[in-house]
Protein backbone atom coordinates (compact mmCIF):
# COMPACT_ATOMS: atom_id res chain seq x y z
CA UNK A 1 0.00 0.00 0.00
CA UNK A 2 0.66 3.35 -0.98
CA UNK A 3 0.87 7.04 0.97
CA UNK A 4 0.82 9.86 -1.33
CA UNK A 5 1.76 13.39 0.49
CA UNK A 6 0.04 15.68 -1.26
CA UNK A 7 0.41 19.95 -1.26
CA UNK A 8 -2.22 22.15 -1.91
CA UNK A 9 -1.63 25.18 -3.57
CA UNK A 10 -5.00 26.77 -3.40
CA UNK A 11 -7.72 25.74 -0.97
CA UNK A 12 -11.16 27.42 -3.18
CA UNK A 13 -13.93 25.02 -3.93
CA UNK A 14 -11.72 21.98 -5.78
CA UNK A 15 -8.89 21.25 -3.55
CA UNK A 16 -11.33 21.52 0.22
CA UNK A 17 -13.13 18.91 -2.31
CA UNK A 18 -10.09 17.04 -2.53
CA UNK A 19 -9.37 17.08 0.84
CA UNK A 20 -13.10 15.88 1.83
CA UNK A 21 -12.79 13.09 -0.67
CA UNK A 22 -9.56 12.00 1.30
CA UNK A 23 -11.26 12.15 4.61
CA UNK A 24 -14.32 10.16 3.26
CA UNK A 25 -12.88 7.94 1.40
CA UNK A 26 -9.40 7.04 2.45
CA UNK A 27 -10.34 3.18 4.00
CA UNK A 28 -11.66 2.35 0.85
CA UNK A 29 -9.07 3.79 -1.75
CA UNK A 30 -6.69 1.59 0.51
CA UNK A 31 -8.71 -1.12 -0.35
CA UNK A 32 -9.96 -0.57 -3.66
CA UNK A 33 -6.69 1.78 -5.21
CA UNK A 34 -3.77 0.72 -2.88
CA UNK A 35 -3.00 4.01 -1.75
CA UNK A 36 -4.26 6.94 0.59
CA UNK A 37 -3.73 10.56 0.65
CA UNK A 38 -1.83 12.73 3.66
CA UNK A 39 -2.44 16.41 2.72
CA UNK A 40 0.85 18.04 4.34
CA UNK A 41 0.30 21.77 3.35
CA UNK A 42 -2.26 24.22 1.91
CA UNK A 43 -1.28 27.35 0.82
CA UNK A 44 -3.83 29.93 -0.44
CA UNK A 45 -3.73 33.44 -1.25
CA UNK A 46 -7.08 34.22 0.85
CA UNK A 47 -6.69 31.82 3.89
CA UNK A 48 -3.00 32.23 4.31
CA UNK A 49 -0.81 28.66 4.68
CA UNK A 50 0.00 25.81 6.71
CA UNK A 51 2.68 22.73 6.85
CA UNK A 52 2.37 19.81 8.64
CA UNK A 53 5.17 16.95 7.31
CA UNK A 54 3.04 14.05 10.13
CA UNK A 55 -0.20 14.96 7.90
CA UNK A 56 -2.88 17.49 8.61
CA UNK A 57 -6.17 16.55 10.67
CA UNK A 58 -8.09 16.59 7.17
CA UNK A 59 -11.67 17.06 8.99
CA UNK A 60 -10.23 19.98 10.92
CA UNK A 61 -8.61 21.17 8.26
CA UNK A 62 -12.27 20.81 5.70
CA UNK A 63 -14.24 23.04 8.40
CA UNK A 64 -11.68 26.10 8.26
CA UNK A 65 -14.23 28.98 7.32
CA UNK A 66 -13.65 30.74 4.06
CA UNK A 67 -12.19 33.72 5.56
CA UNK A 68 -8.76 35.86 5.37
CA UNK A 69 -6.40 34.01 7.29
CA UNK A 70 -8.63 31.42 7.91
CA UNK A 71 -5.89 28.70 7.83
CA UNK A 72 -3.85 30.78 11.27
CA UNK A 73 -6.26 28.66 13.39
CA UNK A 74 -4.99 25.56 12.45
CA UNK A 75 -1.53 24.23 14.24
CA UNK A 76 0.90 25.61 12.71
CA UNK A 77 -0.97 28.03 10.23
CA UNK A 78 -0.01 31.49 9.24
CA UNK A 79 -2.33 33.78 7.41
CA UNK A 80 0.23 34.31 4.96
CA UNK A 81 0.68 32.75 1.94
CA UNK A 82 4.06 30.71 1.99
CA UNK A 83 3.40 29.09 -0.75
CA UNK A 84 6.96 28.10 -2.00
CA UNK A 85 7.92 26.65 1.53
CA UNK A 86 4.68 24.69 1.25
CA UNK A 87 5.77 23.21 -2.07
CA UNK A 88 9.63 22.14 -1.35
CA UNK A 89 9.64 22.39 2.62
CA UNK A 90 6.32 20.29 3.45
CA UNK A 91 8.01 17.05 2.24
CA UNK A 92 5.01 16.60 -0.78
CA UNK A 93 5.16 13.56 -3.56
CA UNK A 94 2.65 15.43 -5.40
CA UNK A 95 1.57 19.12 -5.69
CA UNK A 96 -2.10 19.28 -6.36
CA UNK A 97 -2.73 23.22 -8.10
CA UNK A 98 -5.40 24.64 -8.26
CA UNK A 99 -5.43 28.03 -8.28
CA UNK A 100 -7.47 30.49 -10.62
CA UNK A 101 -7.19 30.56 -14.36
CA UNK A 102 -5.17 33.81 -15.70
CA UNK A 103 -6.20 33.68 -19.55
CA UNK A 104 -3.06 35.84 -20.43
CA UNK A 105 -0.17 34.24 -19.94
CA UNK A 106 -1.25 31.03 -16.72
CA UNK A 107 0.75 33.17 -14.16
CA UNK A 108 1.69 32.20 -11.46
CA UNK A 109 0.29 29.31 -11.57
CA UNK A 110 2.82 28.20 -14.00
CA UNK A 111 5.76 29.28 -11.71
CA UNK A 112 4.24 27.12 -9.07
CA UNK A 113 3.92 23.91 -11.02
CA UNK A 114 7.71 24.66 -12.29
CA UNK A 115 9.03 25.13 -8.63
CA UNK A 116 7.10 21.87 -7.98
CA UNK A 117 8.67 19.72 -10.82
CA UNK A 118 12.15 21.45 -10.50
CA UNK A 119 12.52 19.89 -6.77
CA UNK A 120 11.24 16.87 -8.29
CA UNK A 121 7.61 16.75 -7.41
CA UNK A 122 4.73 15.63 -9.43
CA UNK A 123 1.88 18.21 -10.65
CA UNK A 124 -1.91 17.26 -11.16
CA UNK A 125 -3.63 20.46 -11.70
CA UNK A 126 -6.83 21.86 -13.18
CA UNK A 127 -5.76 24.66 -13.91
CA UNK A 128 -6.25 25.95 -18.04
CA UNK A 129 -3.15 28.84 -17.84
CA UNK A 130 -0.20 26.62 -17.12
CA UNK A 131 -1.24 23.68 -20.02
CA UNK A 132 -2.25 26.16 -22.75
CA UNK A 133 0.43 28.17 -22.59
CA UNK A 134 3.77 25.91 -20.86
CA UNK A 135 2.54 22.40 -21.32
CA UNK A 136 5.86 21.55 -23.36
CA UNK A 137 8.34 22.87 -21.09
CA UNK A 138 6.40 21.69 -18.42
CA UNK A 139 6.35 18.15 -19.27
CA UNK A 140 9.90 18.05 -20.59
CA UNK A 141 10.70 19.20 -17.32
CA UNK A 142 8.66 16.39 -15.26
CA UNK A 143 10.78 14.39 -17.77
CA UNK A 144 13.80 15.48 -16.74
CA UNK A 145 13.28 15.08 -13.32
CA UNK A 146 11.51 11.55 -13.46
CA UNK A 147 7.93 12.73 -12.01
CA UNK A 148 5.27 13.42 -13.25
CA UNK A 149 2.69 16.12 -15.20
CA UNK A 150 -1.40 15.85 -15.22
CA UNK A 151 -3.75 17.65 -16.08
CA UNK A 152 -6.45 15.81 -16.78
CA UNK A 153 -8.94 18.66 -15.28
CA UNK A 154 -7.97 21.33 -17.38
CA UNK A 155 -10.75 20.78 -20.07
CA UNK A 156 -13.48 18.98 -19.29
CA UNK A 157 -13.51 19.00 -15.22
CA UNK A 158 -13.81 15.09 -14.23
CA UNK A 159 -15.08 14.04 -17.19
CA UNK A 160 -11.71 12.41 -18.76
CA UNK A 161 -11.34 13.53 -22.17
CA UNK A 162 -8.15 13.60 -22.51
CA UNK A 163 -7.28 10.31 -21.20
CA UNK A 164 -9.89 8.68 -23.01
CA UNK A 165 -8.59 10.33 -26.35
CA UNK A 166 -4.59 9.21 -25.88
CA UNK A 167 -5.98 5.33 -24.28
CA UNK A 168 -9.41 4.35 -25.85
CA UNK A 169 -9.03 6.19 -29.21
CA UNK A 170 -5.19 5.56 -29.79
CA UNK A 171 -6.04 3.96 -32.66
CA UNK A 172 -8.79 5.76 -34.31
CA UNK A 173 -6.87 8.31 -35.66
CA UNK A 174 -8.58 11.80 -34.23
CA UNK A 175 -8.77 13.98 -37.40
CA UNK A 176 -10.62 17.41 -35.17
CA UNK A 177 -13.28 17.80 -32.80
CA UNK A 178 -16.51 20.00 -31.87
CA UNK A 179 -17.22 20.27 -28.58
CA UNK A 180 -19.86 22.58 -25.78
CA UNK A 181 -16.55 23.31 -23.41
CA UNK A 182 -17.72 25.91 -20.96
CA UNK A 183 -20.90 25.31 -19.02
CA UNK A 184 -21.72 28.91 -18.23
CA UNK A 185 -22.35 29.74 -21.56
CA UNK A 186 -24.18 26.48 -22.58
CA UNK A 187 -26.73 26.73 -19.15
CA UNK A 188 -26.96 30.79 -20.22
CA UNK A 189 -28.46 29.91 -23.79
CA UNK A 190 -30.65 26.63 -22.30
CA UNK A 191 -31.96 29.90 -19.97
CA UNK A 192 -32.26 31.63 -22.86
CA UNK A 193 -34.23 29.13 -24.32
CA UNK A 194 -36.62 28.94 -21.82
CA UNK A 195 -37.74 32.41 -22.27
CA UNK A 196 -34.66 34.91 -19.55
CA UNK A 197 -32.87 37.34 -21.22
CA UNK A 198 -29.29 37.06 -21.64
CA UNK A 199 -28.88 39.42 -17.95
CA UNK A 200 -31.25 37.10 -16.44
CA UNK A 201 -29.66 33.96 -17.87
CA UNK A 202 -26.24 35.31 -16.83
CA UNK A 203 -27.45 35.99 -13.47
CA UNK A 204 -29.20 33.03 -12.39
CA UNK A 205 -25.93 31.39 -13.10
CA UNK A 206 -24.27 33.64 -10.75
CA UNK A 207 -26.30 32.29 -8.06
CA UNK A 208 -26.00 28.74 -8.80
CA UNK A 209 -22.30 28.84 -8.71
CA UNK A 210 -21.39 28.62 -12.79
CA UNK A 211 -20.87 31.97 -13.08
CA UNK A 212 -17.79 34.06 -11.67
CA UNK A 213 -18.96 37.49 -10.57
CA UNK A 214 -17.19 38.65 -13.80
CA UNK A 215 -18.79 35.93 -16.73
CA UNK A 216 -16.78 37.52 -19.50
CA UNK A 217 -13.81 34.52 -19.45
CA UNK A 218 -17.02 32.41 -20.05
CA UNK A 219 -19.75 34.14 -22.70
CA UNK A 220 -16.90 35.37 -24.58
CA UNK A 221 -15.07 32.56 -25.04
CA UNK A 222 -11.87 32.69 -23.35
CA UNK A 223 -12.52 29.89 -21.25
CA UNK A 224 -13.19 27.59 -24.54
CA UNK A 225 -10.28 29.13 -26.42
CA UNK A 226 -7.49 27.71 -23.59
CA UNK A 227 -9.48 24.34 -23.36
CA UNK A 228 -9.32 24.25 -27.52
CA UNK A 229 -5.93 24.88 -27.23
CA UNK A 230 -5.18 22.24 -25.04
CA UNK A 231 -6.88 19.54 -26.91
CA UNK A 232 -5.07 20.80 -30.47
CA UNK A 233 -2.00 20.35 -29.20
CA UNK A 234 -2.38 17.39 -26.79
CA UNK A 235 -4.44 15.28 -29.62
CA UNK A 236 -3.71 16.70 -33.04
CA UNK A 237 -0.20 17.21 -32.37
CA UNK A 238 -0.44 21.14 -32.84
CA UNK A 239 1.77 24.32 -31.49
CA UNK A 240 -1.24 26.19 -31.17
CA UNK A 241 -0.98 29.64 -28.74
CA UNK A 242 -4.35 31.01 -27.46
CA UNK A 243 -3.68 34.14 -30.11
CA UNK A 244 -4.04 31.48 -32.68
CA UNK A 245 -7.69 30.90 -32.02
CA UNK A 246 -9.79 32.97 -33.45
CA UNK A 247 -12.79 33.70 -30.81
CA UNK A 248 -16.21 34.67 -30.48
CA UNK A 249 -19.11 34.63 -27.33
CA UNK A 250 -22.40 34.49 -27.17
CA UNK A 251 -22.80 38.15 -26.23
CA UNK A 252 -24.08 38.75 -29.62
CA UNK A 253 -26.84 36.25 -29.87
CA UNK A 254 -30.39 38.10 -29.15
CA UNK A 255 -33.74 36.09 -27.97
CA UNK A 256 -34.89 36.70 -31.58
CA UNK A 257 -32.00 34.74 -32.72
CA UNK A 258 -32.83 32.10 -30.07
CA UNK A 259 -36.81 31.83 -30.99
CA UNK A 260 -35.87 31.60 -34.96
CA UNK A 261 -33.72 28.60 -34.30
CA UNK A 262 -36.39 27.08 -32.19
CA UNK A 263 -38.34 27.51 -35.57
CA UNK A 264 -35.95 25.92 -37.42
CA UNK A 265 -35.14 22.96 -35.49
CA UNK A 266 -31.70 24.21 -34.16
CA UNK A 267 -30.42 25.36 -31.06
CA UNK A 268 -27.53 27.65 -30.45
CA UNK A 269 -24.37 26.23 -28.96
CA UNK A 270 -20.90 28.27 -28.42
CA UNK A 271 -18.40 25.68 -30.21
CA UNK A 272 -15.00 24.90 -29.78
CA UNK A 273 -13.38 23.31 -32.49
CA UNK A 274 -10.42 22.18 -34.28
CA UNK A 275 -9.67 20.36 -37.29
CA UNK A 276 -6.23 18.84 -39.22
CA UNK A 277 -6.54 19.01 -42.68
CA UNK A 278 -4.72 16.26 -44.81
CA UNK A 279 -1.27 18.58 -44.94
CA UNK A 280 -1.28 18.00 -41.08
CA UNK A 281 -2.12 22.07 -40.47
CA UNK A 282 -4.48 22.12 -37.27
CA UNK A 283 -6.64 25.45 -37.36
CA UNK A 284 -8.74 26.00 -34.50
CA UNK A 285 -11.74 28.09 -33.51
CA UNK A 286 -14.73 29.23 -31.06
CA UNK A 287 -17.65 31.06 -32.05
CA UNK A 288 -21.10 30.21 -31.94
CA UNK A 289 -23.18 28.04 -33.93
CA UNK A 290 -26.84 27.16 -35.07
CA UNK A 291 -26.66 23.43 -34.22
CA UNK A 292 -29.55 21.30 -35.66
CA UNK A 293 -31.23 18.54 -33.83
CA UNK A 294 -29.68 16.09 -35.83
CA UNK A 295 -26.23 16.58 -34.37
CA UNK A 296 -25.43 14.91 -30.69
CA UNK A 297 -24.59 17.94 -29.27
CA UNK A 298 -27.96 19.59 -29.86
CA UNK A 299 -29.51 17.57 -26.91
CA UNK A 300 -26.65 18.96 -24.35
CA UNK A 301 -28.20 21.68 -22.10
CA UNK A 302 -27.86 23.42 -18.65
CA UNK A 303 -24.28 23.41 -17.45
CA UNK A 304 -23.06 20.23 -19.15
CA UNK A 305 -20.28 19.72 -21.65
CA UNK A 306 -19.96 17.30 -24.77
CA UNK A 307 -17.52 16.54 -27.23
CA UNK A 308 -17.41 15.05 -30.63
CA UNK A 309 -14.03 13.42 -32.04
CA UNK A 310 -13.56 12.99 -35.19
CA UNK A 311 -11.75 10.03 -36.28
CA UNK A 312 -10.90 8.00 -39.59
CA UNK A 313 -11.52 4.14 -38.13
CA UNK A 314 -14.92 5.12 -35.85
CA UNK A 315 -16.40 8.43 -37.55
CA UNK A 316 -18.02 10.81 -34.80
CA UNK A 317 -17.89 9.70 -31.24
CA UNK A 318 -19.33 11.62 -28.55
CA UNK A 319 -18.51 12.28 -24.68
CA UNK A 320 -20.70 14.00 -22.59
CA UNK A 321 -20.56 14.47 -18.72
CA UNK A 322 -20.03 17.48 -15.98
CA UNK A 323 -17.54 20.20 -16.96
CA UNK A 324 -18.47 22.02 -13.93
CA UNK A 325 -18.83 21.61 -10.12
CA UNK A 326 -16.24 21.39 -6.96
CA UNK A 327 -15.88 17.37 -6.66
CA UNK A 328 -16.65 17.05 -10.71
CA UNK A 329 -13.38 18.73 -10.63
CA UNK A 330 -11.88 16.82 -7.94
CA UNK A 331 -11.71 14.07 -8.96
CA UNK A 332 -9.99 14.42 -12.15
CA UNK A 333 -7.24 15.62 -9.47
CA UNK A 334 -8.16 12.16 -8.04
CA UNK A 335 -7.91 10.54 -11.65
CA UNK A 336 -4.73 12.55 -12.40
CA UNK A 337 -2.86 10.28 -9.08
CA UNK A 338 -4.47 7.13 -9.73
CA UNK A 339 -2.43 7.49 -13.15
CA UNK A 340 0.73 8.49 -11.08
CA UNK A 341 0.06 5.85 -8.70
CA UNK A 342 -0.34 3.16 -11.89
CA UNK A 343 2.71 4.27 -13.62
CA UNK A 344 4.61 4.22 -10.49
CA UNK A 345 3.55 0.35 -10.11
CA UNK A 346 4.86 -0.42 -13.65
CA UNK A 347 8.16 0.96 -13.09
CA UNK A 348 7.94 -1.09 -10.58
CA UNK A 349 7.01 -4.19 -12.10
CA UNK A 350 10.08 -3.35 -14.50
Amino acid sequence: MSEYKVALIGFGGVNRALAQLAAENNPRWRRDLGFELRIVGVSDLYLGSVISQAGLNLDELCAIPAESGALARVPGGSSKPFTEEVITQSGADIVAEATFTNPVDGQPATSYCELALNAGISVVTTNKGPVAFHAPRLRSRAAERGVEFEFEGAVMSGTPVIRLAKEALAGAEILGFEGILNGTSNFVLSGMEMGLSFDEAVKKAQQLGYAEADPTADVEGHDVRLKVVILANELLGASLRPADVACKGITGLTQQSIDDATVNNARWKLIGSAMKSPDGVVTAKVEPLLVPQSNALASVGDAVNAITFKTRMLGDVTVRGPGAGRVETAYALLADIISIHRKKLAGEQK
